[in-house]
């Protein structure tokens, strides 16, 4: 983390890193359990886009950048973006692009979709 944690200070400045050294050899193990899909609702929204095809994987992206830069911009809480994207999943119908013109009319009904939800989310909020 110190990586990363420089370079978020200096920002937008890129310093020279310090060498930093990964001893694999004293991690004598490494133990692996299932992720919590019920925690991490967008990495199970992933493999259910994965299992779905190709369309369903288009509209995970577009959506997720969709939320993501909602929630930035405060329109929608975290919580908002898998709900965004679960709810433009749920819309897609599964199809295989043939060409790069069909992934880009995807990608864009995708985020059209995705804003939609967002903009309904926003009203519940507001009656709410």
């Amino acid at each position: 983390m110190r990586l990363p944690i420089l370079y978020a200070l200096a920002y937008p400045e890129r310093p020279a890193a310090p060498q930093l050294a990964f001893d694999l050899a004293a991690l004598s193990q490494l133990d692996f359990a299932p992720p919590d899909l019920i925690r991490f609702p967008c990495l199970r929204l992933a493999y259910e886009a994965a299992d779905s095809g190709q369309a369903a994987c288009i509209a995970l992206n577009a959506a997720d950048e969709i939320a993501v830069a909602a929630f930035l911009e405060g329109r929608i809480p975290f919580l908002g973006i898998p709900r965004t994207i679960e709810a433009v999943l749920s819309q897609t119908p599964p199809h295989a692009p043939a060409s790069i013109e069909d992934v880009l009319k995807a990608d864009e009904a995708a985020r059209v979709c995705a804003r939609e939800v967002i903009v309904r989310q926003a009203a519940t909020v507001v009656r709410g």
